[in-house]
């Protein structure tokens, strides 16, 4: 009993361990050079695309591992002058500017001067005599103002042509109040409108114009230096300009919209070395860690800001006798979507008239991508994905491998043990309450003898594969066959078995002497 007490406080001791939840992390030291080997057939997409959509001009970006690994251009910033585009070109990026304004709020929200569970009567008072759609709706939150659930009408393209709008215009909306299409809270409906009210919200709660507290707080904190929400505060040799390109094959000049109180849902203006800098920091988000807060705002609000809060839309298709699915939907300032390839992609897109832009990112994989255009509403979203499929094919795109924690180590070795000799004492040590209920000891020690007698002699131990901190399996090589391992520890102090099972493996179901059976990521497979 004595030394069943020691290894719980031993088993306790490490779980409080500063190595008790080590974070994931990439482990092939080929990694960067695999990836930039796709620079290349990625410039070749860019500018098919470029060509193939007629844009004028063209900038766009890689992001790997924290650093602006490359940057391209195409085409021109200024067709009158014959100006080419510049790394350093500004382009307008309209709704990209939604997840600007989302960190606003949530930076707001860590300082404890707003919540996002406040309704937003508490900030706009006009909405204290909104009616709302039906008598049992919620109350509208700044939440469904961030995750597009506020029930407001989609309101592309009409969204755009607000941008200039001043204070006054949007009093005299709210006072005339605002039509639903939906009921508060219960589905995606995406809403130019809503991020234009919480440019309003960041106003009042900050006590600072809102492109002010987004300059001072979130871009000059980036070192976005090149960033501004009015084109007067670019220089004239750095702004690309807008373009609308028409049915005859001609470019018309499309006069930029002035800052206005829609700035906060698609006003700011950036460069690719800004916007960069911009995707290096939401990816710097990822994995949790134990290193010191180094942004605006912290890594934790980050990674709420690319949660899936309101589903849109599941799509499956079969195509050239391939299966494709995805799934989208809405974080805050955000779009979060998963396919047959990733199971987490983060982005947004952006258009406005002269511009249109796109912005992705794989949390796991530690890689971004960006591109900007000066032609209106050109939306290069389908180079960024089809370089991702370019970034596949060379291996070096692979996700961060979660190291195994102590506590999954220590119980592994004592499966071991219970595998080659078991013993009750050693079991119990490390069985949550309801191990022996489940299975008693004398069943779970024939199942083991019967699986001895099927493979042989067993002698290779393979390596230990953690789907978490307290979930793993690793198998076991046989004269005659593997056996896989797999078990979950129970929520307990210290962490105690609260599941374990031994099988047989299907030859096909082995690789490399471990179970294949782990949640990887997505897969679709016909």
């Amino acid at each position: 009993m004595r030394a069943i007490l020691l290894l719980h406080l031993l088993l306790a001791s490490n779980l409080l361990a500063a190595d008790a939840y080590p974070p994931a992390r990439f482990t092939d030291p080929d990694r960067l050079r695999k990836l930039e080997s796709a620079l290349p057939e990625i410039d070749r997409l860019f500018r098919q695309y470029a060509a193939d959509r007629k844009v004028p001009g063209m900038v766009w970006g890689v992001v790997i591992d924290g650093k602006l690994a490359h940057v391209a251009t195409t085409g021109l910033r200024d067709r009158e002058t014959n100006s080419p585009v510049q790394p350093d070109t500004v382009f307008r990026i309209a709704s990209m500017t939604k997840s600007f304004t989302s960190l606003a709020l949530l930076k707001l929200r860590d300082e404890g001067k707003l919540s996002l569970e406040d309704p937003v009567a508490k900030w706009i008072p006009e909405f204290a005599r909104m009616e709302l759609p039906t008598r049992d709706s919620a109350p509208l939150r700044i939440r469904n103002l961030l995750s597009h659930s506020s029930g407001f009408p989609e309101d592309n393209p009409w969204g755009d042509q607000q941008l200039s709008a001043s204070d006054a215009d949007l009093d005299r909306w709210l006072r005339a109040g605002i039509p639903f299409s939906t009921p508060p809270g219960t589905r995606y409906e995406y809403s130019n409108y809503a991020f234009g009210l919480l440019g309003r919200v960041v106003t009042k709660a900050s006590g600072m114009p809102y492109e002010k507290y987004a300059r001072a707080e979130i871009l000059a904190k980036l070192h976005m230096d090149d960033s501004a929400f009015e084109f007067s505060q670019v220089p004239a040799a750095k702004r690309a300009v807008a373009y609308r390109l028409n049915p005859d094959g001609t470019y018309s000049v499309e006069a930029p919209l002035p800052h206005g109180v829609f700035g906060s849902m698609g006003g700011l203006l950036t460069s690719a070395g800004d916007l960069g800098k911009y995707v290096a920091f939401h990816l710097s988000a990822w994995p949790p860690r134990d290193d010191a807060e180094t942004g605006p705002v912290r890594r934790s609000s980050v990674r709420e800001m690319a949660h899936l809060w309101t589903p849109a839309n599941l799509t499956a298709a079969n195509r050239n006798n391939k299966l494709t699915a995805s799934e989208s939907g809405y974080g805050y300032g955000l779009r979060v979507s998963s396919d047959c390839r990733f199971e987490q992609i983060v982005g947004h897109g952006g258009g406005l008239p002269g511009f249109g832009s796109y912005m992705s990112w794989l949390p796991d994989y530690g890689v971004g991508m960006f591109a900007m255009a000066n032609l209106t509403y050109v939306g290069p979203a389908e180079p960024i994905n089809q370089a991702w499929d370019v970034l596949l094919k060379t291996g070096g795109l692979q996700k961060r491998e979660l190291p195994p924690s102590p506590a999954l180590v220590q119980v592994r070795d004592h499966i071991v043990n219970l595998w080659k000799n078991w013993n009750d004492a050693e079991a119990k040590s490390i069985a949550a309450m309801n191990f022996f209920l489940d299975a008693p000891s004398a069943q779970r020690q024939a199942e083991i003898q019967a699986l001895k007698n099927e493979v042989g002699e067993c002698s290779t131990f393979g390596p230990l594969l953690p789907e978490n901190w307290l979930r793993g399996q690793f198998n076991i090589g046989c004269a005659k066959g593997t056996v896989g391992v797999f078990f979950t520890m129970a929520p307990t102090r210290p962490p105690t078995v609260q599941h374990l099972s031994f099988h047989k493996l299907p030859a096909e179901s082995v690789r490399l002497g471990a179970p294949t059976g782990a949640p990887a990521g997505v897969s679709c497979t016909q």
